[in-house]
């Protein structure tokens, strides 16, 4: 099954707050190895909006620092698993700790 991963970025590393990233990097993920990985800008932040974006760019999980519960209810109902107080690292790490089941974060708000 292929997944598709999401995180908000500043400066090349996970941003700590998910909505006033103005890029986002993305990995499509099958058997275990990244097999594209691309980079887009959100469209402006508004309630809400980021969130059915991801949705619509038929993101899987996400990785984030800090989020808004609405926010995390948004992404829960597009069946995105939502890893939230993910360490600050460089993107491309974060990816692989993700895929080792090596990613440090706080409390995940997963429903699988």
């Amino acid at each position: 099954m292929m997944k598709k991963l999401a995180m908000p970025l500043m400066n090349g590393q996970l941003a700590e707050h998910f909505g006033h990233s103005r890029e986002f990097a993305f990995y499509e993920i099958e058997d275990n190895k990244i097999v594209k990985e691309y980079r887009k800008e959100p469209p402006p932040h508004a309630e809400g909006t980021i969130p059915r974006w991801l949705g619509a760019e038929k993101a899987t999980d996400i990785l984030v620092g800090g989020i808004g519960p609405k926010a995390i209810d948004i992404l829960n109902n597009f069946g995105i698993d939502v890893y939230v107080g993910v360490v600050v690292d460089e993107a491309a790490n974060l990816a692989l700790d993700f895929i080792n089941g090596n990613l440090k974060y706080g409390q995940n708000y997963c429903h699988h």
